[in-house]
């Protein structure tokens, strides 16, 4: 049985490994309404910081903004997983995502003596967005176009204040928000704005939080490492499938533009962050070049 002595010792030189390097958290699911998991998120996240890491966090809120849309009696419909967002949906998920949920990660990081800034893709002009359009193939027939409203994908990032408050000992909490060149804002998906996010911060690692452990082989087995070609294969046989395809997507995005590595794990297991980074086996599912 590990000692604590041990425990620390294995993660020494995981801790060498990131010192100084920029981490990118994509916080969602379940670890997002649990309150102890909360509290373990943000004990984290303030470790990571005093140990010489830079942590970045872009967080969802997809079931927030479903209950305040409930409450003010907003319909909600979604489009091969996209929430369709209209001009009353944006300004309710402005609300939610850059107003509520955003200052009470800030408010619990800060908790537990982190210095925590929130931030939205407005801010600074942080995230440049476009609109999205959703191509929707069918067999023997032309492509459908679909419109899902204010969506928007990332068309540029501006690193200039993450880096400056970064540099002064801050940590961003960052909700996917962005507006385009005509000043139209659009909600964006939180995994795709952390990827972005991630390859212009030259990030070391991106980490995603979900609530499955990671990639699943045939016989629901967790898969510890894995490459492009075999995400392929398990994507052309329907063992990845249906939510966890874009986030493999945009795990893949950052590794094969940037050489480095990428995380699936699982948020609903206390201190998920720190197993997944400083131990020998980790926890979730590591995507490698």
């Amino acid at each position: 049985m590990k000692t604590s002595a041990d425990i620390l010792i294995e993660a020494l030189p995981y801790i060498k490994k990131f010192y100084g390097k920029t981490i990118v958290i994509k916080y969602g699911g379940h670890a997002m309404h649990d309150t102890k998991l909360k509290e373990d998120f943000a004990k984290d996240i303030v470790l990571l910081k005093f140990v010489g890491l830079n942590p970045i966090i872009v967080h969802g809120g997809g079931p927030q903004i479903n209950s305040v849309l409930d409450k003010m009696g907003i319909s909600t419909s979604f489009v091969k997983g996209i929430r369709f967002t209209d001009e009353a949906t944006m300004d309710v998920v402005e609300m939610v995502l850059g107003g509520k949920v955003n200052k009470e990660i800030v408010a619990q990081i800060n908790k537990e003596g982190g210095k925590a800034v929130g931030l939205s893709g407005k801010d600074a002009n942080l995230i440049i967005a476009e609109k999205m359009q959703i191509v929707y193939k069918k067999k023997e027939a032309p492509p459908e176009i679909i419109n899902p409203g204010l969506v928007g994908n990332v068309k540029e990032i501006n690193t200039t204040i993450i880096e400056t408050i970064s540099k002064q000992g801050f940590i961003p909490v960052i909700a996917p928000i962005g507006t385009d060149k005509d000043n139209k804002t659009y909600n964006i998906n939180a995994d795709l704005v952390a990827s972005k996010m991630a390859i212009a911060l030259n990030a070391e690692r991106l980490l995603l939080l979900t609530d499955k452990d990671g990639v699943l082989d045939k016989n629901n087995k967790l898969i510890s490492s894995i490459n492009e070609k075999e995400i392929d294969k398990l994507i052309s046989t329907n063992i990845i499938k249906e939510g966890m395809i874009p986030k493999i997507e945009c795990a893949l995005d950052v590794v094969k533009q940037k050489g480095t590595k990428a995380h699936i794990i699982n948020g609903k297991k206390p201190h998920s962050i720190l197993l997944e980074l400083f131990t020998n086996k980790g926890i979730g599912t590591e995507i490698v070049p």
